[in-house]
């Protein structure tokens, strides 16, 4: 009673299934790589932020690619602001992670340690972007002679990384992205990879508003959409043998029925005159 299984529809319908299963199982393995990737970066930023702040120029050096295991590292960074060179980099969102508008990007002139001149890129915190996006914004003055900033060290932004296009032609002293390399171009001299994102101290009317801590406590939903997929993956071998068990059912009623109407005695001729009399 399973030669049905040979039918065109049956075997069409085993096939889908059996190229769905491994799929399936795919995307869940899919899911559950990216789940472990987004709880060892979570770990990565928990040790990084907790641990002890180290100079600026233990990490970076002009033209260096920061690595990702210093991403978010502490460090602090002594020096002079040059505020003539000043950017605002646009299309940044405050705290509340709705409203638009531009990050502070000064340059910092180191004043010691071996680097000593070198310019690095600190990231003062968020500003509202005002009505006139075409002009350069009002932005809260960077202190006046010696600093010490610490930070989160950040690397270089780039669009494949971030996916935030480089547009030309901005208004003056504007900027997309965040990138070393380019600042060192307009600034014509050597710029640390990589900037600071600062996180003390905390300036003046907290303006601008300092950036706020990546979030390293959240994992996401990759772990349930893997469980979701292996369990569709179950489900489709379940599901078959539940259409194939009802579908027999079904054919041997259908065969029963049709039995039960042939064997079923023939009513007397005789009979069925005296009934049209």
């Amino acid at each position: 009673m399973y030669r049905f299984l040979l039918s065109r529809q049956w075997v069409i319908l085993t096939l889908v299934g059996l190229v769905l299963i491994p799929v399936m199982i795919k995307l869940g393995f899919w899911q559950y790589h990216r789940h472990e990737h987004r709880v060892a970066q979570n770990q990565l930023i928990a040790d990084n932020l907790h641990a002890t702040p180290v100079p600026v120029t233990d990490l970076t050096a002009p033209g260096r690619t920061l690595p990702r295991d210093d991403m978010w590292r502490r460090v602090t960074a002594s020096g002079t602001y040059d505020t003539r060179h000043e950017v605002v980099v646009r299309q940044r969102t405050a705290a509340d992670e709705k409203t638009i508008g531009y990050y502070v990007l000064t340059p910092l002139v180191l004043d010691q340690g071996p680097r000593k001149g070198t310019t690095v890129l600190v990231n003062r915190g968020w500003i509202a972007a005002g009505d006139d996006l075409t002009r350069f914004p009002d932005v809260p003055a960077a202190p006046k002679g010696r600093v010490t900033v610490t930070g989160r060290m950040m690397a270089d932004e780039t669009t494949e990384g971030s996916g935030i296009k480089d547009k030309r032609g901005l208004p003056d002293r504007q900027v997309m992205l965040i990138n070393s390399a380019r600042q060192a171009e307009a600034l014509h001299r050597p710029v640390l990879g990589g900037y600071i994102e600062q996180s003390a101290p905390e300036p003046p009317g907290g303006t601008p508003e300092l950036v706020p801590e990546p979030d390293h406590d959240s994992i996401g939903p990759h772990m349930a959409y893997a469980v979701q997929w292996w369990l569709f993956a179950a489900a489709v071998p379940v599901g078959w043998f539940v259409l194939v068990r009802r579908e027999r059912k079904d054919r041997l009623a259908a065969a029963e029925g049709a039995d039960s109407a042939e064997s079923a005695p023939a009513e007397p001729l005789s009979r069925t005159v005296a009934s049209t009399e």
